[in-house]
């Protein structure tokens, strides 16, 4: 999936472009690591906006390369 900033994209597709399940991706969300806006009442529909996927894949690659684990294999 090309990601869009200015786009929004549902949890699934979201899911799909990292190859995880959507509920790591809710995981994310929850947890504040990746933003998220809710539409309409009650339990309402998530939605990601293209810059959250990006700033998200970003702080996960920047954790991969920080990790000791990246540092022993280089």
């Amino acid at each position: 999936m090309h990601v869009e900033s200015t786009q929004k994209y549902r949890v699934k597709a979201v899911a799909r472009h990292f190859d995880v399940s959507a509920s790591t991706i809710y995981r994310a969300i929850e947890s504040g690591r990746l933003g998220a806006l809710k539409l309409g009442t009650g339990t309402g529909a998530l939605r990601v906006t293209g810059a959250a996927v990006l700033a998200y894949e970003e702080a996960c690659t920047r954790a991969t390369d920080e990790s000791p684990d990246a540092e022993q294999s280089a």
